[in-house]
């Protein structure tokens, strides 16, 4: 927090990387690696619609940690007997000490943590999506997108820095700001970029090219969960995503996407803000709304052409131990 009350997120993670040729000790191996997420996260949210639509399944195992955690970590009490079946420990942070005893960061989702050691690998959630797409091709599933093509990656990674600035990371900067200056600074950049975005997406399909790239994976995450938690917990208000045509079509479009509406449990992501954040909900209520059947209607986005997965092909279903609740037309 710094002092004018601004929230500045700790952005110091573990550096190293699961890569081909695995020179940081860690190379790409079927069933080594486990995938540690959180529902509610929308930092691991991206991490698992890429594991999704790369078909990584069958060979990257994802733990699932529970939508509350306290100021140890992310618990698994979703699982039987509150731990990991897998990796044996009830909280992510018996990973993390593994690696680093004195580990003295936060303990975050995504993570992947190597199965034969229990040590944490990385928690670099920006690096992390972007090494499933590029150094695990070998494992990747017939069919497999392009998230991350070599031709469009600056202009990926340009969008991808824009939205983390403005959009992913203000809605945070307005929720935890200490200020009324630091809450209206984060608050006119969050809905600056939403209107500059709404333009760019008003005649495209997706925002780089004209297929899904890793630029659309990281703004649906925080867009999915706008009118759940960051409108009103947030306090960032000044419309809701539905009020707000063409980003409402846009992230319909993409949540009936296999792939990314298939993760979403908006139960798991109100109970975990509205219940962590004690500073911002002291009563810990969750809200009953809102209506989530909308993200079902159409979005007519089609029109403008793209192909969602290029030349490849949509994912299949969600193996069975890891499906949300199906949302119900009303």
């Amino acid at each position: 927090m710094s002092d004018k009350g601004e929230y500045n997120r700790d952005l110091n993670y573990l550096p190293d990387r699961i890569t081909a040729d695995g020179r940081d000790g860690w190379p790409v191996e079927p069933g080594r690696y486990r995938l540690v997420v959180a529902r509610a996260c929308p930092w691991a949210n991206r991490a698992v619609i890429v594991r999704r639509l790369l078909g990584l399944e069958p060979v990257l195992s994802m733990g699932i940690a529970g939508p509350v955690h306290d100021e140890r970590s992310w618990s698994f009490d979703l699982d039987p007997d509150g731990r990991d079946p897998v990796l044996g420990i009830e909280r992510l942070q018996e990973a993390f000490f593994k690696r680093d005893p004195e580990y003295p960061r936060g303990i975050t989702v995504p993570a992947f943590v190597d199965i034969p050691s229990g040590q944490v690998v990385t928690n670099d959630f920006a690096q992390m999506t972007l090494d499933l797409s590029t150094e695990w091709t070998a494992l990747h599933r017939d069919g497999a997108p392009e998230l991350y093509p070599a031709k469009l990656r600056d202009e990926i990674d340009e969008i991808a820095q824009k939205v983390f600035t403005d959009v992913n990371n203000a809605v945070y900067q307005c929720g935890f700001a200490r200020s009324q200056e630091a809450y209206e600074h984060a608050y006119t950049k969050l809905f600056t970029r939403l209107d500059w975005l709404s333009d760019r997406l008003a005649d495209r399909r997706y925002l780089v090219g004209d297929t899904i790239t890793e630029a659309d994976i990281r703004l649906f995450t925080t867009l999915v969960r706008f009118d759940a938690v960051y409108h009103g917990h947030f306090k960032c208000n000044r419309q809701k995503l539905a009020e707000l045509p063409v980003l409402w079509a846009y992230t319909r479009d993409l949540f009936q996407t296999p792939g990314f509406g298939d993760t979403i449990d908006f139960a798991q992501i109100k109970e975990h803000y509205y219940v962590v954040h004690k500073n911002v909900n002291p009563t810990g209520i969750v809200p009953l709304g809102p209506d989530v059947t909308g993200w079902l209607t159409p979005h007519h986005r089609e029109q403008l052409g793209g192909r969602p997965f290029g030349d490849g092909t949509p994912p299949g279903p969600p193996p069975a131990g890891e499906r949300v609740p199906e949302l119900v037309q009303a």
